[in-house]
């Protein structure tokens, strides 16, 4: 089969793309591993920043279906220290700068703005290859092949596309997620919903932290941060989830028993997320008829940025297409020389730095400071 635009992988970055190219009377066909849109829980809670996830909806006309997804109230955010003290309590001013949706809403609001037979399901890729002048043969589990004359890789981390164009791979960040969920909050878990309250909670430490948020009704879901190497992680049995538990919970000896709570009252078994990053400022040279968008491209450690800039990279590549009628050399170049100028970094709180959670200055109070410092900016 032969298609102009070929997009490996059904996430934000690719769906927008598509979208975008749609809006702009472009066909793509893309093609996604999981066998149906409900293959797989597509995550918990995303804020969609106004300064490139918002930008990426406008161009994919979709701002008044994305505000019928948004989950109200939810940018409220507070700041624990490890005692339960609350050092900060911020409310949903309502601004808009950053509302809160699920991300499986999201997905299946961009899914149903493409038409019928876009998405291609069940074709997981085994193999690419340039085929001279800008063309590119993708092949599938299945067996089956598509030739085409663009190909984008908007297959994440470990791209089977990135290959063509790099041999850059992610690599282990020093950190890990640790994630559970709890149920029906508000009455089966009453001072772990208090302690998060309406939207989201921060209780940072050098080397660790928890964070969680409240999705629909009163489900908690907690991302449990640790800094250790991949033997520490490796030596936890997560198979034996009372074990994984009782181990997560140790390295959180001594804090209070309503963030704690996140942890050893879970009522799913505690999943392992380690973060892989690429080469900070990875670079290619221009390889005709194939580019990469979102984490294909700029793979970084969770830092609130990863999928509003896949949404935005979708985007801008649509644009560019669209802007370069019949020369689609000229369209990559000028989407791949704008996409290397984009911070990757996190930018949360209105340009105020972010440290690591390795920092000395992973606490509670430099994070409350670092917000103020922010908002003075704003």
């Amino acid at each position: 089969m032969n298609t102009p635009v070929t997009i490996i992988g059904a996430g934000l970055g690719g769906l927008v793309l598509a979208r975008v190219l749609h809006v702009n009377g472009i066909p793509s066909r893309v093609y996604e591993a999981d066998p149906s849109p409900a293959a797989r829980k597509q995550g918990g809670m995303l804020d969609i920043h106004d300064y490139n996830g918002q930008i990426a909806l406008q161009a994919a006309d979709l701002v008044d279906e994305f505000h019928a997804i948004v989950v109200e109230g939810r940018q409220t955010m507070r700041v624990l220290d490890p005692d339960g003290t609350v050092l900060m309590d911020k409310a949903d001013d309502g601004d808009g700068g950053r509302p809160e949706v699920m991300r499986g809403d999201l997905r299946q609001m961009l899914l149903d703005s493409l038409p019928a037979g876009t998405v291609r399901w069940d074709h997981k890729v085994s193999g690419v290859r340039a085929l001279g002048k800008g063309g590119h043969e993708a092949t599938f589990a299945c067996g089956c092949t598509v030739v085409t004359s663009l190909l984008v890789g908007a297959d994440g981390a470990w791209s089977r596309v990135r290959p063509l164009l790099s041999d850059a791979t992610p690599e282990y960040a020093g950190a890990a997620f640790v994630e559970t969920y709890l149920f029906e909050a508000d009455t089966r878990h009453p001072a772990a919903a208090k302690a998060v309250g309406g939207g989201s909670m921060i209780a940072p430490s050098p080397g660790k932290e928890i964070f969680a948020h409240r999705e629909r009704g009163a489900t908690l879901h907690a991302y449990v941060q640790l800094t250790r190497e991949r033997d520490w992680f490796a030596a936890v049995d997560f198979t034996d989830a009372a074990a994984a538990t009782a181990r997560i919970a140790q390295e959180f000896d001594g804090w209070a028993p309503e963030l704690t709570a996140l942890i050893t009252e879970a009522d799913t078994a505690p999943v392992l997320r380690p973060h892989y990053a690429l080469p900070a400022g990875l670079r290619w040279e221009r390889v005709p008829g194939v580019t990469l968008v979102g984490d294909a491209a700029h793979l970084a450690a969770p830092n609130g940025e990863g999928a509003n800039l896949a949404m935005l990279d979708g985007a801008e590549l649509g644009k560019a297409l669209a802007a370069h009628p019949g020369d689609v050399e000229a369209a990559l170049t000028a989407y791949e020389q704008a996409m290397f100028l984009r911070p990757t970094e996190d930018v949360m709180f209105e340009g105020a730095e972010v440290k690591g959670i390795d920092s000395d200055d992973n606490t509670a109070q430099g994070l409350v400071d670092m917000i103020a410092k922010g908002d003075s900016r704003a």
